[in-house]
């Protein structure tokens, strides 16, 4: 089998199982054990099934034993369990991915000495804290960068310990219970191993992993406990077919949601894991729309800001009006630009753009870097300083640091690519970091800044953000569950949707996310149990937009018609239910609610416009070309109300009136339709030639071809033939206007 073909037999066995489908959950079993060779899994397995077939005896022999359910569930558990060594066993031995080499190449560095290994951490953790608190130290209290670059591997080591372990034994649950409980190490260590264990628990499940993320959740530093709570999200997600029997781990998430705390951060981080769906199209629009236009303003920019002028005297916070006048070669720019900066103030990751191609770095080959939070502290910071060559007296490291906006990932990458630019060049990047720094400063005196919530959510923001450049940007990235190409509907899901329906606000929290961000299909989703409980007029109207949106009319029909009892934005409500009607083709019933919109705002053109193309399709020619009449009076200027208008007339036998509305199009230059029904028009007056001539300049319209032509001729054909065009006329006609394409 191929590792795709072991992947998708692992987990056909596991929906099997999630489905209480045992009996061909063990058949599939048994093809996977055949591929490893391994005698201990097939008896196990054999054991398993024996025990199952005997369960099956007795039930059907009516035998009631009060704790067969326990033994089912555990059944079931244990197929699971199998399964995933097995699969395990397989990915060992053919897995060619960059976390399976790693894992092979891990085996002789697991950590045995678990005590010991604790020990040295400390010991050198206490040590550097000492050289903090010391100015004359004694000097085997000194530091050195070698020190510093042994305890780094250590920290590596323990990350790639718990990463690769499979299921953890009980010393290694203790040891990790330890490590994040220890005082003297410091956050950016435990959150790293945090995120080993999270990166753990995606490979291979184990129940202990998910307890002591449940604990690391309630670590007292902030940055940990986020790390583990997105790594509770992310592993309670990935396995939710198996939460059914895991019911400590459901009854764990049942008590924290109690918690006020984790309700706001459970939120938040669900919202910043919906609002990475549109990182790649704000890449896409930053590369294919803005850059683009960016650059072709750029040899001109110079003299058109008059940049000299600029740095002089009277420079202002205001807008440069002079802006505008260079904005107008690229009219657009501005908008996207200003779309942009919304989105980034909504907390949407607008950099991985620019920072992608800026892991190319040696740091970024060491995999746990990809992960490790940005600090001074890590010995390729401080082996590569800049606060001597730009005299920083605040440290140029912590004011990337302070910085909001960049995640971990980007900021190693902003640090690094410094590092190759002129002298001058940095001093200036740092005067204007240490600008923003004192700007950030005044803002963080506000105390509703620097409340938990302000910063468990930029903490939450930044490590997805890390994640994503992981699982979207890392060059052998092929080889991992890429996450964020997952749904994130965490309402459908067993562990969550309950808890999500006792908390109606969450729900209607990621509902309206969802609805904002044009996910249609999970809003309505999440709509519809919202109104499970009782009907609401604004929920039923964008539940029922959703709907439309997804061209599912008549399901919009009958939630626009139930909001239509609600006396709510009535107007638009009508309007919907008729654009509902008249995509299902229902245009006498998409009238009469357009006629009731028409009493409240008998003014609207849109309105009327609609009202005449519904009276079109019912063949009431007269009675739109009266409504057309009226956008015409209302906007004088409206030159595309002369279409319609012109058609009408010509359908109700007004020819000398169509010819007058067409020539007033011609002029203004014509579409295909136009030239054609100008056409129509000529040869109902008589003037065939002049009608030959029309139909030959709307197929030579670069938007037409004569397949073109002959289709929507054909469509026409009936209403000549009723304004009074000889049928037998028409192939003549046609086969002249075939000649004179020749010529």
């Amino acid at each position: 089998m191929t590792e795709k073909e072991l992947k998708e037999k692992h987990q056909q066995i596991c929906n099997l199982l999630s489905t209480r489908k045992l009996k061909p959950a063990f058949d599939l079993l048994e093809q996977l054990i055949s591929e490893t060779g391994i005698g201990q899994y097939r008896e196990e397995y054999s054991r398993l099934e024996q025990n199952y077939k005997f369960m099956l005896k007795y039930t059907v022999e009516g035998i009631n034993d009060p704790e067969r359910q326990k033994i089912y569930e555990h059944l079931f558990i244990s197929t699971f369990e199998i399964a995933d060594n097995t699969y395990e066993n397989l990915r060992m031995k053919y897995s060619q991915s960059v976390e399976y080499q790693k894992k092979r190449g891990f085996a002789k560095h697991y950590i045995t000495n678990l005590d010991g290994f604790a020990q040295e951490l400390e010991k050198y953790s206490i040590k550097k804290e000492l050289r903090t608190l010391l100015t004359d130290i004694p000097s085997e209290y000194s530091d050195t960068r070698m020190e510093a670059e042994i305890h780094l591997q250590k920290i590596f080591t323990i990350f790639y310990h718990f990463w690769f372990t499979d299921r953890l034994s009980g010393n290694e649950v203790q040891f990790f219970q330890s490590l994040l409980q220890n005082e003297v190490l410091p956050y950016y260590e435990k959150s790293l191993i945090v995120t080993g264990l999270t990166l753990s628990l995606m490979r291979f499940f184990d129940e202990h992993k998910i307890v002591l993320l449940f604990n690391a959740y309630e670590n007292s530093d902030e940055e940990v406990s986020q790390r583990a709570l997105i790594g509770l999200l992310i592993g309670i997600y990935y396995y939710d077919q198996r939460m059914p029997f895991y019911h400590a781990l459901t009854g764990r998430l049942q008590i924290l949601i109690e918690d006020q705390r984790f309700k706001s951060n459970f939120e938040k981080s669900i919202l910043q894991f919906i609002r990475s769906k549109e990182t790649e199209t704000i890449q896409r629009k930053l590369q294919d729309e803005i850059l683009p236009e960016m650059i072709k303003l750029s040899p001109n920019l110079r003299n058109k800001l008059s940049i000299e002028s600029l740095m002089g005297e009277g420079l202002s916070e205001d807008k440069n009006p002079e802006w505008q006048e260079i904005l107008k070669d690229s009219p657009g720019l501005m908008g996207k630009m200003e779309e942009l900066t919304e989105m980034q103030l909504e907390g949407a990751d607008v950099f991985l753009s620019s920072f992608s191609m800026l892991k190319h770095f040696p740091f970024f080959s060491e995999l746990a870097n990809w992960f490790f939070p940005f600090t001074s502290d890590h010995p390729e910071i401080n082996a590569n300083s800049i606060k001597k060559e730009t005299n920083d007296d605040i440290g140029f490291t912590q004011l990337i640091m302070k910085s909001p906006m960049l995640c971990n990932s980007d900021k190693y990458s902003f640090f690094f690519s410094i590092l190759n630019i002129p002298q001058d060049y940095k001093k200036m990047v740092s005067d204007s970091l240490r600008a923003e720094s004192g700007q950030a400063e005044e803002i963080e005196k506000d105390e509703s800044y620097l409340g938990h919530n302000k910063k468990a959510e930029i903490i939450i923001s930044q490590y997805i953000r890390d994640l994503y450049r992981f699982f979207k940007i890392h060059p052998q990235r092929d080889g991992f569950e890429d996450i964020f190409a997952w749904k994130f509907d965490f309402h459908n899901k067993f562990a969550f949707s309950k808890l999500l329906g006792e908390d109606l606000k969450i729900l209607r929290s990621i509902a309206e996310f969802n609805f904002a961000k044009n996910y249609f299909r999970d809003a309505a989703d999440i709509f519809e149990l919202l109104l499970q409980g009782a009907d609401d007029a604004e929920m039923l109207q964008k539940l029922a937009f959703c709907h439309q949106k997804m061209e599912d009319y008549k399901k919009a029909l009958s939630y626009y018609l139930k909001a239509d009892l609600f006396d709510q934005n009535k107007i638009w409500n009508l309007k919907k239910i008729a654009l509902c009607c008249r995509n299902l083709k229902k245009p006498a019933k998409a009238l009469e609610y357009y006629k009731q919109a028409e009493i409240l705002e008998p003014d609207n053109l849109s309105l009327h416009v609609s009202i005449g193309q519904c009276q079109m399709e019912l063949s009431q020619y007269e009675e739109a070309l009266k409504s057309y009449y009226k956008v015409e009076y209302l906007s004088p200027g409206n030159k595309k109300i002369w279409r319609p208008i012109g058609w009408c007339s010509f359908l109700v036998g007004k020819v000398e009136q169509a010819e007058k509305y067409y020539e007033r199009l011609i002029n203004e230059g014509p579409n295909k339709y136009d030239l054609l029904n100008m056409g129509h028009v000529q040869w109902r007056l008589g003037n065939r030639k002049s009608a030959l001539n029309y139909y030959k300049r709307s197929i030579n319209n670069p938007e037409s071809s004569e397949k073109d032509f002959m289709e929507a001729f054909e469509e026409d054909l009936h209403h000549l033939i009723k304004q009074g065009v000889n049928p037998d006329d028409v192939p003549i006609m046609l086969d002249q206007l075939r000649y004179f394409l020749e010529d």
